[in-house]
């Protein structure tokens, strides 16, 4: 699997595990205003996640694909960057909420690291992150089987076998040399 691929299917999967966590975050702690909380602190830009997602996703299924014809030609797979699992969530939540903030009050603001939803947004990140590692190593690792699997020589069935044309047979030098060969008709008459 080439490097860019292991980053198309790594990074879908960190931008799902990153939004379900912050998701979550603002559902336990706003459990009975997280859409009402969300639209006051500037995200309104969710409207737009599920298509985010779906783009990431079709990327993830492409690399799998990629990875599954790889597989199929020899090549192994590289590993995925665990690193970036553990380490992309956190700092891409923190980055967004930010952000978020930061664009919803039209200046630069750090607030946002300590709001109420900051704490348990940022703590939710790691076995999210975890999740995703797990699921992108069994995604992977079923792109490569399958891979494998249809790159083995499969068995001519007998019937594709009985509809071949035969190939013709090379004549022996023993019988091209002689004139004749050593098999054919019996000799002498043969009684109707």
């Amino acid at each position: 699997m080439r490097r860019g691929l292991a980053w198309a299917l790594t990074l879908p999967l960190v931008l799902l595990g990153t939004q379900a966590a912050h998701a979550l975050a603002y559902d336990l702690v706003y459990p009975e205003a997280h859409g009402r909380i969300l639209r006051a602190t500037g995200h309104g830009y969710l409207s737009w996640l599920p298509l985010a997602l779906a783009l990431a996703g079709a990327v993830a299924l492409a690399a799998l694909c990629v990875a599954a014809a790889d597989a199929a030609r020899g090549r192994p797979a590289r590993a995925l960057p665990a690193w970036a699992f553990a380490l992309l969530p956190p700092a891409t939540f923190a980055i967004q909420e930010v952000l978020e903030l930061s664009l919803h009050t039209g200046s630069f603001n750090v607030h946002a690291l300590v709001a109420p939803t900051f704490l348990p947004g940022l703590l939710l990140q790691l076995p999210l992150a975890l999740a995703a590692y797990v699921a992108a190593r069994f995604l992977l690792g079923t792109a490569e089987r399958l891979g494998r699997a249809l790159a083995q020589p499969r068995t001519v069935p007998v019937l594709l076998q009985l509809l071949t044309a035969p190939t013709a047979a090379p004549l022996h030098a023993r019988a091209v040399v002689a004139g004749c060969s050593s098999r054919g008709p019996p000799s002498g008459p043969v009684a109707n």
